[in-house]
């Protein structure tokens, strides 16, 4: 099959172009690097004709208020792009809980993206992952404040982006699941103790403070950004660590 991977160049596109192709399916990497622009619409027509399969993993290009109107004119003009080109199954990477948080912008954010995709023309799939490991060292920059770092201590099971990348490759070739699946790490942590791990990993020598109105995670409640019967990653945070 053929695939046009939009955000095909980022941490999670590259690593699906990569797994498509090497089972011997076409799949071509599009990003603003390479000629399209989402939001004008500039180079669509051209990524996604003849594909089979899109797979959308363009991101906002921040979390804050200007998120949504990313998501709906993008997907707008993906929707209508892929409608045109005759695409017949269009797959996106969004949040697990991501409709538990509406505190937060970009969930809602992610959210609307989930809602336009399921109302859509286009028979579709969306990928619902667990945060990933590799945001663990911009988490802790966000709070950090010298010889600290503060961090709620938020549930969170994550999530290696290679695991993700495999489950996003692995639905994508398959039939359209027309709803959600759910990926996870097999661990689940309160952030503050990963923030710990991590610390001591890396030799260094910061102090992690508990604090539950820290960073963007203090507005989760409860444990809605873990799922236990999600389909679990084979990853352990201290094997992606070493």
């Amino acid at each position: 099959m053929k695939f046009a991977v939009i955000g095909g160049t980022g941490l999670i596109g590259s690593q699906v172009v990569k797994n498509l192709n090497a089972v011997g399916h076409e799949a071509v990497p599009h990003a603003q690097s390479t000629g399209i622009d989402v939001i004008s619409g500039q180079g669509l027509g051209e990524a996604v004709a003849g594909a089979d399969v899109i797979v959308n993993l363009t991101n906002s290009p921040t979390f804050d208020e200007a998120s949504p109107a990313f998501f709906q004119t993008s997907m707008d003009n993906l929707l209508t792009a892929a409608q045109k080109g005759g695409v017949g199954h269009f797959v996106v990477l969004s949040i697990v809980g991501a409709d538990q948080v509406p505190e937060l912008d970009y969930y809602r954010a992610k959210v609307l993206q989930e809602d336009i995709l399921a109302a859509g023309p286009v028979p579709y799939s969306i990928v619902r992952a667990t945060q990933f490991m590799e945001f663990m060292d911009a988490v802790l920059s966000w709070t950090a404040d010298g010889d600290t770092v503060r961090l709620p201590a938020t549930p969170i099971q994550p999530i290696a982006s290679k695991d993700v990348a495999d489950a996003v490759a692995e639905v994508a070739a398959g039939a359209p699941l027309g709803g959600i699946r759910n990926i996870a790490g097999p661990e689940v942590f309160s952030l503050d103790e990963l923030g710990r791990i991590t610390l001591t990993h890396k030799g260094d020598g910061r102090t992690v403070v508990t604090d539950p109105t820290a960073g963007m995670f203090a507005v989760v409640k409860g444990d809605v950004l873990t799922d236990k019967d999600a389909h679990l990653a084979p990853t352990r945070y201290a094997d992606w660590l070493s």
